[in-house]
């Protein structure tokens, strides 16, 4: 191979991730959702630019200034309650989509419905941003280093711009709604907030041991996640005096013991995938039991739920191929890259 070959190998390797993040993140958030058939996914080339293109923004952003997953969450977050409270916002619209988001558990003082805005928080925090980001880190052999220099960065950048002004413009030809200017500026100062906590989180990407023995086996990882995710999409057959409290504990559940356990020798690939996985079977089961798509039709839809949740599969199985077939690493006996 020539050096013309060999540097366009390199190119790709190291951009390859970004590629397959930015439309990693759309399909898993929009299409193993349920929300989209499989006849529609030349929609990607529209949704891409802002879902993809927060993923990527994210996750460069992270790795460039050495921090982990605490960090990558707390920004997912940010992305989120921007998406829904300034893009769409969805939070405050009682007419969005038809859907009558705010009916339930509405809180006049706040302009907002609490179940409505803790679940789809959750949704951008965890499946639009963090599993495709797990799930390509693990595939990749270039986890934990940023895959694109400046230029690239400024690209996804723009990108996202486009995709956020057009989203924008969409939400708001839909119904003409406009939040009042004191919840949009509320919005804007939480996003500040949740950014500057992101950079707060020490840097170093490297997370101290609890000393309190080793992590637990990955099938363990799986079935909590598995578990705290379906305590969390059953909450939409509650009533909101049990749908809350039951979303607060599947939070609990899910943080607390995967922050515990990942902070444990031999904590790997392994349990990251594991956790990813765990989400991502949560969503391809969760379609199943989603309103029927307009157009879908009673073939069409569940035919197109069921490929996407089997494409699910499908690219676990591929990441955990990768992951055994990755030299083992070591555990180390004080600290660990996250």
């Amino acid at each position: 191979m020539g050096a013309g070959g060999r540097r366009d190998d390199e190119r790709m390797r190291r951009i390859g991730p970004a590629v397959a993040l930015f439309f990693l993140s759309p399909l898993v958030a929009e299409f193993l959702l349920g929300d989209f058939t499989f006849v529609m996914l030349p929609m990607l080339l529209i949704l891409a630019p802002l879902y993809g293109g927060a993923a990527v923004v994210v996750r460069e952003l992270v790795r460039r200034t050495n921090r982990g997953w605490p960090s990558m969450i707390v920004l997912g977050l940010a992305y989120g309650v921007l998406e829904e409270g300034v893009i769409t916002q969805s939070l405050f619209d009682p007419g969005y989509a038809g859907a009558h988001l705010l009916d339930d558990g509405f809180v006049p003082a706040l302009g907002i419905a609490v179940p409505w805005t803790l679940f789809v928080l959750t949704l951008h925090t965890v499946w639009s941003i963090g599993v495709p980001i797990a799930l390509v880190e693990e595939a990749s052999v270039r986890r934990t280093v940023p895959w694109l220099r400046t230029p690239g960065l400024v690209v996804v950048l723009v990108l996202l711009a486009l995709g956020a002004f057009g989203t924008t413009m969409f939400s708001y030809s839909s119904d003409h709604f406009i939040a009042p200017w004191p919840q949009l500026a509320a919005v804007v100062v939480i996003v500040a907030l949740l950014v500057t906590v992101a950079f707060r989180i020490p840097a170093g990407g490297m997370v101290a041991r609890d000393g309190r023995g080793v992590a637990p086996g990955a099938w363990v990882v799986f079935g909590v996640v598995v578990v705290a995710g379906a305590l969390f999409m059953g909450t939409k057959w509650l009533p909101d005096a049990a749908g809350v409290p039951a979303m607060l504990t599947a939070f609990v559940l899910a943080g607390v013991t995967l922050a515990t356990w990942s902070r444990r020798a031999g904590w790997d690939g392994r349990h990251r995938l594991a956790a990813a996985a765990g989400a991502l079977v949560t969503y391809g089961w969760n379609s199943f039991f989603m309103e029927a798509l307009a157009g879908g039709g009673p073939v069409l839809t569940p035919l197109s739920r069921a490929v996407f949740a089997g494409a699910a599969l499908v690219l676990i199985l591929v990441v955990a191929r990768r992951l055994r077939r990755s030299p083992a690493q070591p555990a180390m006996a004080v600290t660990v890259r996250q």
